[in-house]
């Protein structure tokens, strides 16, 4: 009994480290499924819709219009953003789509900035996808009664609730006749969008019933650097419906810039996305043929027009101030080449200069050996100095040799180039023919190269003889002579200086 008894304690014991094992390898096996299930399924085909979008740098037109959108109130369109409101009071813009969006799954990304001098903004910025446009109202600048979704940028303190909900909330909204602010949210988060170093990106995604928003909060310059911000699921919005963008300031203000509004198709994995051609009617389709003609027979009248009051410039095609890719390769070769030719007529000015130092030296030696010969005459020249001398000038004679088939060397290059150069400007130049030039051009100047420390080397090795010594043109006793005199000739010019002050001084 007694053993049974110690024993009870170790079996219960096995059965709870067997059941705490069970558990852990079930609770790992349904995460491992849960993982594999999430993974499995494909993200959705996007296509990029260039008629319902806008980003820099060419955003605007000449006229201040934004191609396939359109503008009103305080908007400010130009080449890089569109400022829906200034920094100033009481000021409203939107923007919105030209056409309707019929997409079933869609993803919008607005990427937007938000800036002012007060520590609080107002009123806000507001992304719309309504059944109809919202031109003006009292709603961040566009209609107070919408059919649609409407995601808010709000930074003002409606509640007064400082610290707590603002600087930022984000808000959706459906199907509103009377906005009042925060009962008809569906879903918010708290962001910080104001004042940012980097614009702020949010992505707004609808697809299979539930809308997604993800919120990029402008500290990093990275753009796929998005938080969750909040999702709204078994979601039915409008079939078809205007996207548009919305800001207005009040007491407060800060300026409302987008820089870009980006649409993209989401088309479900294993089906295939319309044809472009499907999205535009035939009677669209030619309404725009016709414009286009319109307007390229306007351009044509306009042409003849300049032509005849600037009869000078006929004849330029505009594409000729438009640089092509063959032009751009022959530019940069005719620019390489350039370089050469300026280092190459360079290495010349030297050896030129180098040229006449060991012309000078010849010279010198010449005279020195004409008067040792002098001396040998009278018997003062010894033999071993004789024979110094004449390696010496051997040496220097080949010194002057070799520099000379150098410059013969340069100036054959330079021709060459000359002439590549005079062919490549006449008639355009042909790659092998190139490629030629340049190996010849590069083995003469490592020929150049080669000779050149050859050159040093036997300059190291050869000493030349030093210069004789300078005569001197005034002597010391000349020199103490002319320091007495002028001391004299001062000295006798202040004393007639101070005895022409004194008689002055008499008058007065």
């Amino acid at each position: 009994m007694a053993v049974s008894i110690a024993q009870r304690p170790a079996a219960s014991a096995r059965v709870l480290i067997l059941t705490f094992l069970t558990t852990v390898i079930f609770h790992r096996t349904v995460a491992d499924v849960s993982t594999g299930a999430s993974t499995s399924e494909e993200s959705p085909h996007r296509r990029f819709e260039y008629k319902y979008s806008f980003k820099g740098p060419h955003l605007s037109q000449t006229d201040g219009g934004i191609p396939f959108w359109i503008h009103s109130g305080n908007a400010i369109p130009s080449a890089d953003q569109v400022r829906i409101t200034p920094s100033l009071r009481s000021q409203r813009g939107s923007v919105w789509t030209k056409n309707k969006v019929s997409f079933e799954h869609w993803e919008a990304e607005v990427t937007f900035r938000v800036s002012g001098r007060g520590r609080m903004g107002a009123d806000g910025l507001a992304v719309w996808f309504t059944t109809a446009q919202g031109l003006d109202g009292p709603v961040y600048g566009a209609a107070d009664q919408w059919s649609g979704i409407g995601i808010f940028f709000d930074s003002f303190d409606n509640d007064g609730k400082v610290g707590v909900d603002i600087p930022a909330s984000v808000l959706m909204c459906f199907n509103v006749s009377f906005y009042d602010g925060t009962t008809q949210a569906l879903g918010t988060c708290l962001r910080d969008f104001r004042n940012k170093p980097y614009p702020v990106r949010a992505k707004i995604t609808y697809y299979k019933k539930t809308l997604t928003v993800m919120i990029n909060n402008g500290f990093t310059p990275d753009k796929e650097d998005y938080e969750f911000c909040t999702k709204v699921d078994n979601m039915i919005i409008p079939s078809e419906g205007f996207f548009g963008i919305s800001a207005a300031t009040g007491g407060l203000a800060d300026d409302h810039d987008v820089l870009s509004f980006l649409l993209f198709r989401l088309t479900e994995p294993g089906q295939q996305p319309p044809p472009p051609e499907s999205e535009m009617p035939k009677e669209e389709k030619d309404k725009y043929q016709e414009e286009f003609q319109n307007f390229q027979q306007e351009l044509d009248k306009k042409k003849e027009e300049f032509q005849k009051e600037h009869p000078d410039v006929q004849g330029e095609p505009i594409e000729d101030l438009y640089e092509t890719v063959n032009d751009r390769e022959i530019r940069q070769v005719f620019e390489g080449q350039n370089r050469i030719h300026l280092e190459i007529k360079q290495l010349h000015r030297q050896l030129a200069m180098i040229l006449d130092e060991q012309r000078r030296y010849v010279s010198v030696i010449t005279d020195e050996v004409a008067k040792k010969g002098t001396n040998a005459e009278s018997g003062q020249l010894d033999t071993s100095s004789q024979q110094q001398l004449g390696s010496v000038i051997a040496t220097q004679q080949e010194v002057l040799r070799n520099l000379n088939e150098l410059k013969n060397s340069f100036h054959e290059s330079l021709k060459q180039i000359g002439s590549t150069q005079h062919q490549g400007n006449a008639v355009g130049m042909g790659t092998y023919e190139t490629i030629q030039h340049f190996n010849d051009i590069k083995e003469h100047l490592h020929t150049v190269k080669r000779d050149v420390e050859h050159l040093v080397q036997r300059n190291k090795a050869v000493k030349c003889p030093e210069m004789p010594p300078m005569p001197s043109c005034l002597s010391t006793v000349h020199f103490a002579i002319f320091i007495v005199v002028q001391s004299i000739l001062f000295f006798c010019y202040i004393m007639y200086k101070s005895q022409q002050e004194a008689a002055a001084k008499k008058f007065f």
